[in-house]
């Protein structure tokens, strides 16, 4: 039976207390039909109310868009007899809109944000639910994972899908969620609807200058998460030792959320007190609310032990018991591209691969493999065409003031000229760094089998900027590349494997 629904159901008044029976919602003109409701939003580019026209020729019985929406198709409207819903910010009003539509969400849903560690403690978030036998999925960069699996574009889908997505899972008897919150999805409203249990912080760093462009836009579009998004009522799960976590948790407090803070800081309840490295892993110490607790990490580098405990902070602020909690952390396994071990050679040098794709993620990276290293760290970089051009040399920078040697190489470069991106990203790595330490190789599987070339007894390497993506952007196209699948046959050919 095919869905339906009024307005006034749907929390909309349209002008003149207009009705209309709304049979599907969309963003496209070209998915528009009988009974639907054409959300008409502004871009960046191109406004949608320009596919109006579209939209109501297909059969449209409502229009959403803003008051310069509303100017634009005025011609196509006044010939129509769609309702037309003007509203202040309509990204919004189409989030709670489209929560509405779709209906039940999974009972406990989290998010975090910051600008590194979100894939990680979503998935942590998840495989800690699951060892405690409960039915969890992570949204997010790397799609929909766990005990059911669906594939996203984005890390914070637009609302439409957004809410389809948690309405499916809901069917599908996954009953918790664990959501990455990027700053495009906060600043754009697409969480906006999602009821959400508890919200947590990782980390503020440079990236997406090019959206945002400045630095205090950028954080404003991550407060989002804790101003707008989470309730009062809500818990705040915050990583206090990051400069802004301080002034995230008073943010937090102000609005009456309760706030679990995590690290190593003194007013931290869930606070990490000593760690311990080896080859494999780290063992670690914490407290939780004064008591001592103790644990194994099977996973490579120091950030990792603060991604599994706000990962806990989560899991313990959706209801569960903290020392069950804990019982589980030895069971974490690495995340899909974050700090992936992706080849051994035989003399025992590892191959890592990593997400890193800013310049603080570099150097938290390679900082966080010195102690598990006792030879020379190689690492390979570069950085994404058609991005925010300022931290390329950020990038060669943080690369060269952490490794022994840095090749530079082709990340995506997209539309722009590989050689020029990689041109910046050297010229910050020469800057930091000895020269003759400093390698170009613009082709990526080349630098990738240099690299593991250099390995000698005790070394490893860091490829970084990909993670788990499965392709190149090359202008228009996306070639088929995999950084661990690379790293496999790179090892493979120089041990006469293959």
């Amino acid at each position: 039976m095919a869905k339906s629904s009024s307005l006034a159901a749907l929390g909309l008044t349209a002008q003149g207390g207009r009705e209309a029976t709304i049979t599907d919602i969309t963003v496209d003109s070209r998915d528009a039909g009988q009974g639907t409701l054409f959300a008409a939003l502004p871009g960046s580019n191109v406004h949608g109310a320009s596919f109006i026209g579209k939209a109501l020729a297909a059969g449209a019985s409502a229009i959403l868009t803003d008051a310069e929406g509303a100017e634009i198709a005025a011609e196509d409207l006044a010939a129509s007899d769609a309702a037309l819903i003007v509203a202040q910010d309509p990204r919004q009003t189409l989030a709670q809109t489209a929560s509405l539509w779709f209906g039940a969400h999974p009972a406990t849903v989290v998010a975090v944000t910051g600008t590194n560690g979100k894939t990680s403690v979503s998935t942590f978030t998840r495989q800690i639910w699951e060892a405690l036998g409960i039915a969890g999925v992570n949204l997010g960069t790397t799609g929909v994972e766990g005990s059911w699996s669906h594939p996203l574009r984005h890390t914070t889908p637009e609302p439409i899908t957004l809410h389809r997505v948690l309405a499916e899972a809901s069917a599908n008897a996954i009953t918790h969620v664990a959501m990455e919150a990027s700053s495009h999805g906060l600043d754009q409203c697409r969480l906006d609807g999602v009821h959400l249990t508890a919200a947590g912080f990782t980390n503020f760093t440079q990236d997406h200058l090019d959206y945002h462009e400045t630095f205090d836009a950028y954080f404003d579009a991550k407060m989002g998460l804790f101003t707008r998004v989470l309730s009062p009522e809500g818990v705040a799960v915050v990583n206090l030792d990051d400069p802004k976590g301080k002034e995230v948790a008073k943010i937090c407090e102000e609005r009456g959320q309760e706030v679990i803070g995590v690290g190593a800081s003194e007013d931290a309840r869930l606070r990490l007190s000593a760690r311990r490295f080896d080859a494999t892993g780290q063992d670690l110490r914490f407290t939780w609310q004064g008591k001592p607790f103790q644990t194994r990490l099977d996973l490579m580098g120091g950030f990792q032990a603060d991604n599994v405990l706000l990962a806990a902070g989560l899991v313990i602020a959706a209801g569960a018991a903290p020392s069950d909690v804990f019982e589980t952390l030895d069971t974490l396994t690495t995340v899909r591209g974050r700090m992936e071990l992706a080849a051994t050679r035989d003399n025992g040098a590892a191959v890592f691969v990593d997400y890193a794709h800013t310049p603080d993620a570099v150097s938290t990276a390679l900082q966080a493999m010195r102690p598990h290293v006792m030879g020379k760290i190689v690492v390979i970089v570069g950085a994404g065409g058609d991005r925010d051009t300022t931290k390329r040399p950020l990038m060669g920078a943080a690369a060269a003031e952490h490794a022994d040697v840095v090749i530079i190489t082709d990340d995506n470069p997209r539309s722009e000229d590989p050689a020029a991106i990689r041109a910046a990203v050297m010229a910050g790595a020469v800057q930091a760094g000895e020269a003759d330490q400093i390698i170009e190789v613009g082709d990526r599987a080349e630098a990738i089998l240099r690299g593991i070339d250099m390995l000698e007894v005790g070394d490893a390497l860091l490829i970084a900027g990909k993670g788990h993506e499965s392709g190149q952007i090359v202008g228009d196209s996306v070639l088929p590349f995999d950084d661990v699948e690379q790293a496999s046959v790179a090892v493979a050919a120089l041990e006469g494997r293959i």
